[in-house]
């Protein structure tokens, strides 16, 4: 009796699943309506992903890794407070072994998440804040070697490697990394060495995620720095994402023998990469058009000459695409196939099924402006504030890291099993303790 139940319950999950991607894109995003605290409003946009690039193993910071995958996720329930008082935060990093770390972007101090609050880890020297410039993104690095890097000398258990911040310079953005040490609840960060510099600063539009994808290769993102040509020019930095090996030289597989990696883009502030490997990142646009685009090397994203869909045979169009008052996307994060995004301007946490581009808003005008979301540990999704800055209304304890679960939307295919950590809602067809192995 068992085995005929499950074996139902396998047939209904393998009905009525999108197909294969592809077809066409809206040309336009629907009106979207504002949803209760906690509940996805009316879709904001549809599209499909273009064709799959390769496949390759899930990025370890923000999917499930390699062999498992998840069907569409959402949050379930009310997010819980687990740090206060950070100042303008704009990049978590989750660290192996249970460690996090937060960036700020105005004093340049690097957070690290411990029982009761926070401590500092340490200051990222030569910081100059002004406007959107400052102390931006963060990356890991596994490297046995890191711990007798720099000046910083103590060894012993804890994650160790390196970790890279992107951040404005005196006379330009800039890459550097520095070795980490401790144990989780005392980390420190050593002396900063250079990885890359020369890419184009301003008081605005300076791009500024980085992260390493699932070929061992570091990904940044850069913007145009309000010279809108640079992104069309390939001998800048400027309006791209680069690709480079961790100490910053460009590999040879690169599209234009350069660390030009894809164009034409204004200022994206998210990459993350789903369970088959694609690159997907986030994009503010001008006073249009916000994008979500699926990343093809080489590739150009049509800024200044193009924002949102054109249906312009030169650029590659987004996926998803926002007016600009609802998202003004910048951290992204994918688990498994679902994408979540962090809107500033629109104050929302969007969820975006990458297989249908369906697009859903969460927490709207709840929390405030948000500024980056990764994936937690035990099948949560966290997400961080940005209401100090001076852009947004602050509230007491403001800035916050905030937690959430997410749960399975619906029925797993066959060949799929459950990511750990990941249920399946209540009322589903498939009972979560079942995990069909590929």
């Amino acid at each position: 009796m068992l085995l005929s139940a499950v074996t139902l319950a396998l047939a209904a999950c393998t009905s009525g699943l999108p197909g294969a991607p592809g077809g066409t894109r809206a040309s336009t995003a629907p009106t979207l309506t504002d949803p209760a605290t906690g509940t996805p409003s009316s879709p904001g946009a549809i599209g499909v992903p273009s064709p799959d690039p390769g496949t390759q193993p899930g990025d370890p910071e923000t999917g499930p890794g390699p062999g498992v995958v998840t069907g569409p996720v959402q949050p379930v329930g009310e997010p819980v407070v687990l740090a206060s008082g950070l100042e303008a935060p704009w990049s978590i990093l989750r660290l192996p072994g249970g460690g996090t770390l937060i960036s700020e972007r105005g004093t340049a101090r690097v957070r690290e998440l411990v029982s009761g609050g926070l401590r500092d880890a340490g200051t990222v020297p030569g910081v100059v804040a002004r406007g959107e410039a400052g102390l931006l993104g963060l990356a890991y690095l596994a490297d046995p070697a890191a711990a007798s890097a720099g000046t910083a000398r103590e060894t012993g258990p804890g994650p160790g490697g390196w970790v890279y911040a992107y951040f404005t310079g005196a006379s330009s953005n800039q890459i550097v990394r520095m070795n980490l040490t401790g144990t989780v609840g005392s980390l420190t960060l050593g002396s900063p060495e250079p990885v890359l510099s020369g890419i184009p600063q301003a008081g605005n539009h300076d791009g500024g995620r980085i992260r390493f994808g699932p070929d061992g290769m570091l990904y940044a993102t850069t913007g145009d720095a309000g010279n809108t040509a640079s992104a069309q020019d390939l001998g800048s930095l400027g309006g791209k994402i680069l690709r480079m090996t961790p100490t910053g030289t460009v590999p040879p597989d690169n599209p234009f023998g350069t660390l030009v990696y894809s164009y034409g883009h204004r200022n994206p502030q998210g990459i993350a990469w789903d369970s088959r490997g694609r690159l997907w990142a986030s994009e503010f646009g001008q006073s249009t058009w916000d994008e979500l685009n699926l990343i093809t090397p080489g590739a150009d994203y049509g800024w200044p000459d193009a924002e949102g869909v054109e249906h312009d045979s030169r650029y590659t169009d987004p996926v998803v695409q926002w007016p600009t008052s609802e998202a003004s996307p910048s951290g992204l994060a994918i688990i498994g196939d679902t994408v979540f995004l962090a809107a500033l301007r629109g104050e929302r946490l969007w969820r975006v099924d990458s297989s249908t581009g369906m697009a859903t808003a969460w927490f709207v005008n709840t929390f405030g402006r948000l500024r980056d979301v990764v994936s937690g540990p035990d099948g949560t999704l966290w997400f961080v504030t940005n209401n100090t800055d001076g852009r947004g209304t602050r509230a007491a304890g403001d800035d916050k890291l905030y937690s959430v679960r997410v749960e399975q939307t619906r029925p797993l295919a066959l060949g799929i099993q459950l990511a750990p950590g990941i249920q399946l809602t209540p009322g589903a067809t498939l009972p979560a303790e079942v995990a069909v192995t590929r």
